[in-house]
């Protein structure tokens, strides 16, 4: 998950919600320049979550892998790392 322990997602075409594989993992809304501050968000038991900053949101479905996105390419990637 490109240095990552936990998987982080991005929202760069502003899809209104994106499924994923994990419960626990991070939004970091668009990719930077335009990212919001990076939010830890854990779904406890609950199989979907509202990202406080960006509205966006994740929907737990446990078909995907945790590097896996419904739309695909919502996976975030630290090209610094």
């Amino acid at each position: 998950m490109a240095g990552h322990s936990t998987p982080h997602f991005q929202n760069d075409a502003g899809h209104a919600a994106i499924d994923i594989g994990v419960r626990e993992f991070m939004c970091v809304g668009a990719n930077p320049p335009l990212d919001h501050p990076h939010v830890y968000i854990d779904m406890g038991d609950d199989d979907q979550k509202v990202c406080p900053y960006c509205s966006t949101l994740y929907r737990y479905d446990p078909a995907l892998k945790a590097g896996e996105t419904r739309p695909a390419g919502c996976i975030y990637i630290d090209k610094a790392a």
